[in-house]
This record gives C-alpha cells, structure tokens and sequence, in this order.
C-alpha cells in the first residue's frame, strides 16, 4: 500500500513540532526577551590606549613574522596587553587594559584583524570587560569596529567602537590610539 508523500510530508512536520515544543520546555537555556531589550543601557566611553614597544617593557610583542615576499607586511600577528588611560599622555589615569591579538590581514592595504578585550580595572566598570573584534584599516580615521559581547555590567553587550590615531602624539615606539564606544548591555 502505497502513503501519499503528502501524509509523510505532514506527519514528519508534525513530529518535528512537537520534538522541538518538547525540548524547548526541558531546556535551561533563557534567550534575551523583548522585555530585556527594551531594559537595557546605553553607555558611552572614552579612552586611550598605548602601544609600548620599547626594549625594555613592550606591550606589544610580535608572534608572528611574515614571509618576506608578501606586501604590507601580511600575516604579522602581534600580542597585546595596553594600558587604558583617560586622557592621551601615558601618565594620565589608568582606568584599564586592553589585551588581544592583532595582525595584518590585507594583502592590499593597511587593514588589520582585531581580537580585543577591554578590561576595565578602575571606577564604576572595575571588573567588567567589553570584546572588540573585527577589521581595523589603520591608514585611516574614524574607523568603526563592532562590539561583540561583554562581561560584569557590560554583559550582553552590542554595540560599535569608533577608532582614531592621536598622529600628534604617536612615536614609532610609543603608538596612541583614541576609542569611543557606544554599547548596549544589560
């Protein structure tokens, strides 16, 4: 006897509903509601960070050489742990570090991967962290990169960081770099 394909088609739809009614009354796992969107904060930072590359106590330390046939120096990877400070002079107040991984990631420009975490270590977020990640072409101001996640107040955290070199105040030993973030969290 042969079953209409359209009885299988709708038993199998109807199975597959109720499996999934099922797991999603047993499970654990609470995804964010529209009542939790609508609660959240919007917060506003500023600060800089610091590229140290000194002999004696970098903050940033190369990983990774590139081959010496490829342009812009392509595959250079480097490790970070920045200070944050809230004014541009390396002498104004910590309020944390930025600590990750970059590298040059363009084989036609000056565009780099970033892996970013900014741990706040003074103030109101003291022990809270936000995490950066995305393409950052360095040749050029105002460039956006997005906020992906967060911990402590920060948790849940979406949003979008604007990026500046402070040129002025840059060496080749000593790079600043000026953030803005905007984020959403919880």
């Amino acid at each position: 006897m042969a079953v209409p394909l359209t009885f299988l088609f709708l038993f199998s739809l109807t199975l597959f509903s109720q499996l999934h009614t099922s797991f999603s009354r047993q499970s654990h796992i609470e995804l964010p509601s529209e009542t939790h969107r609508s609660s959240q904060k919007q917060t506003h930072l500023h600060f800089f960070y610091h590229d140290l590359r000194s002999a004696n106590n970098p903050s940033i330390v190369q990983i990774v050489n590139p081959p010496k046939n490829v342009p812009n120096g392509f595959g250079s990877t480097f490790v970070m742990d920045d200070p944050m400070t809230e004014g541009p002079d390396l002498g104004s107040k910590l309020i944390g570090r930025a600590q990750g991984l970059f590298g040059l990631a363009s084989l036609n420009d000056l565009g780099m991967y970033m892996l970013i975490n900014f741990a706040f270590t003074e103030g109101d977020y003291a022990g809270s962290s936000l995490s950066m990640l995305g393409r950052n072409p360095i040749a050029e101001q105002d460039r956006e990169m997005p906020i992906v996640g967060g911990t402590g107040v920060f948790r849940f955290a979406t949003g979008y960081a604007i990026a500046n070199s402070v040129d002025d105040l840059s060496t080749p030993e000593h790079f600043v770099v000026e953030y803005n973030l905007t984020v959403r969290h919880g």
